[in-house]
């Protein structure tokens, strides 16, 4: 599965930075290799940094790799759903209570990264498990068309999206 497969109709105008984050990637290069990335670039970093915020509202890069998994679940809850020809509108999720209610930053980051690596390897077994029909399937969340192999690609440009705020913001 290819990034270049998608076209505008499989996905919300809102997700097209996430899309365009992977370039013209194949799904399961890009989720291994970007999960690869940001594990290298926050597993050593000290726990001051972890913790940090650049200003009062936003999220320390430990609730932002809670974040990450959070989301990464529900995108692949939605693949799922979508993957068996479910035509349910499914709702969006308020990011930011997600994130007041995670209690990230009173984990450690070894037990987050170990957390979004399980997560991941999960992710990448359901988008495997599709039959070649499937991941051109189409669901609606909030009224906007998705097909499950834009929910993967999703997936991994919401965490290149990320890490690409932890380097300009945080470290």
């Amino acid at each position: 599965m290819n990034s270049n497969q998608l076209n505008k109709n499989e996905y919300a105008p809102f997700y097209k930075t996430y899309i365009k984050a992977v370039g013209t990637s194949n799904l399961f290069e890009i989720l291994t290799t970007s999960l690869n990335n940001l594990v290298s670039a926050v597993k050593n970093l000290p726990e001051e940094k972890l913790e940090y915020r650049y200003a009062k509202s936003k999220w320390t890069i430990k609730e932002l790799i809670q974040h990450i998994i959070d989301t990464e679940r529900i995108m692949c809850y939605r693949a799922l759903r979508f993957s068996r020809n479910d035509k349910t509108d499914l709702p969006g999720f308020e990011e930011n209570w997600y994130v007041e209610n995670s209690n990230g930053n009173e984990r450690t980051i070894q037990d987050l990264l170990n957390e979004l690596t399980q997560v991941r390897n999960a992710s990448i077994s359901l988008f495997n498990s599709f039959t070649d029909e499937m991941p051109s399937l189409l669901g609606t969340i909030d009224g906007n068309k998705m097909s499950v192999r834009a929910l993967g690609f999703i997936i991994a440009g919401h965490q290149i999206h990320h890490l690409k705020i932890i380097k300009e913001r945080y470290l």
